[in-house]
């Protein structure tokens, strides 16, 4: 049991966790704190909370989880519910542990520069926010309803899901404080935080499609396989000119296999014609699977 919870794999997903964490805590607490803007979430109702009493953010944090956590344990699993209690607890001690440091750089906010706090919030959070998903784990409150909802409607991308769900508590920020410009920014920031975490988890998976047209596959089959150790698929074509036998090799690849793949192809057949679509996402043997949601026990 000890040896399960010491692997490698395993000290490598807390490390990420918590350097995601750490990034969430200090584009929150920098910008968004510093600039008073209105977030969605616990967090944002944290702050709400703070602004008006004084309460500490990350405390406030977490008594609002433990509720939604026992709701969602069931949906979730076990392995994501320990996952995101521990991020949870770093996420909540990160932001107040800067509060309690004066030495660290917090940005400083005038009426000119509010746009770049919501920038600077949207882009540092959202990559740590990112981080903390891909080892499907959450930081609680919210992150529970949205990937419970991830989880029963899997074709929902992330950004999407987080984007509709932080837009009521920003502008019910916005209006309660009568701060329509704060408010304004809060949705800057969803919309940033919506493309970065999109961006981010789905480009993982994201590679190079090739496609080879030659006379005959079985060198270039050959050498890709060398090269870059992907396997990949033959078509039987004809060609639209002279109707000559062709033959279409198709190879899925991470982007920088695609160019080792390119030059060996082109070393032992010359006349190959080699096109390279985007692959948006490519799932299976090889390439790493991405899990959102999913209940794990």
């Amino acid at each position: 049991m000890v040896r399960r919870l010491f692997t490698r794999q395993s000290i490598q997903r807390v490390a990420l966790e918590m350097f995601g964490c750490m990034l969430a805590a200090i584009g929150v607490y920098s910008f968004a704190v510093a600039a008073d803007f209105p977030l969605a979430g616990f967090t944002g109702i944290s702050l709400l909370i703070h602004r008006l009493t004084g309460f500490p953010i990350g405390l406030a944090m977490v008594l609002l989880n433990v509720p939604m956590a026992i709701v969602c344990y069931r949906l979730l699993g076990r392995r994501f519910f320990l996952h995101s209690i521990f991020g949870m607890a770093m996420y909540s001690l990160m932001i107040d542990w800067l509060a309690l440091l004066p030495w660290f750089p917090v940005f400083e906010v005038t009426s000119q520069n509010r746009l770049l706090a919501a920038l600077g919030c949207g882009v540092i959070a959202g990559t740590g926010f990112a981080i903390i998903y891909m080892q499907n784990a959450s930081v609680g409150g919210a992150d529970f309803a949205v990937l419970a909802i991830k989880a029963k409607r899997p074709h929902l991308s992330m950004g999407k899901i987080i984007l509709v769900a932080d837009t009521i508590p920003i502008v019910a920020g916005g209006l309660f404080f009568r701060d329509i410009d704060g408010m304004i920014y809060g949705l800057i920031i969803s919309v940033v935080y919506a493309v970065v975490i999109d961006r981010l988890i789905y480009g993982v998976n994201a590679g190079k499609l090739l496609l080879i047209v030659c006379d005959d596959s079985t060198l270039i089959r050959r050498t890709i396989e060398e090269s870059s150790g992907r396997g990949c698929t033959v078509w039987q074509a004809q060609g639209g000119w002279q109707g000559d036998e062709r033959q279409v090799v198709m190879c899925a690849c991470d982007n920088s296999q695609m160019y080792k793949v390119q030059k060996a192809v082109m070393a032992v057949d010359p006349a190959a014609f080699t096109i390279t679509l985007e692959a948006s996402q490519v799932a299976g043997q090889g390439f790493r699977r991405l899990v959102l949601g999913e209940k794990q026990t």
